[in-house]
């Protein structure tokens, strides 16, 4: 039996989003500019898939995106995942889901949180390879240092995402 990936690509003002979803949840979100060959490639990890565009079925996510993106919403209202990973990486992606908005963490804090102290290399390639960007919340994770690391569609994107998160709780606090 083949499993239907729906995926639609918006542009929202300066961001262009890519996301795919199964019947069973989001299992892609891209800020590349190749976000669609992006998707492509990460779908592969489904066995027996059919890719199909789909604006209608993919609603639900694309209008929580574009109120996240605006600065009107701080997180997803029953946003259902199909996320596909090692054991170790679904365990990453979970302790980002934890991650509150606005706020940052490093990588060794992940690390500590999972249980695995010494394995902050593989805690940091395991978020390099989250399929579902600012719904897992990768972007608020930073080095040691406090510094920008890694983000896998672009610095740029990563910046701009913590900039919203701070602009947002700023006009909150003087609203």
């Amino acid at each position: 039996m083949d499993i239907l990936v729906y995926w639609t690509q918006f542009d929202f003002d300066e961001w262009t989003v890519t996301l795919a979803a199964t019947e069973k949840g989001l299992c892609y979100v891209g800020l590349a500019e190749k976000g669609l060959e992006q998707m492509k490639d990460w779908t592969k990890r489904f066995d027996n898939k059919e890719l199909k565009k789909d604006e209608t079925k993919l609603e639900v996510y694309t209008s929580q995106f574009k109120e996240y993106l605006s600065g009107k919403a701080t997180g997803f209202s029953e946003l259902s995942l199909d996320l596909k990973g090692t054991h170790f990486q679904l365990q990453v992606w979970e302790a980002l889901q934890r991650i509150p908005y606005g706020e940052i963490v490093t990588y060794s804090e992940i690390a500590e949180q999972i249980g695995k102290v010494s394995s902050v290399r593989a805690v940091a390639s395991a978020i390099g390879k989250n399929p579902v960007l600012i719904a897992v919340p990768c972007h608020r994770v930073v080095a040691k240092s406090g510094g920008l690391s890694g983000y896998r569609d672009g610095m740029e994107h990563k910046r701009n995402l913590l900039q919203l998160e701070k602009s947002s709780l700023i006009s909150d606090r003087t609203e």
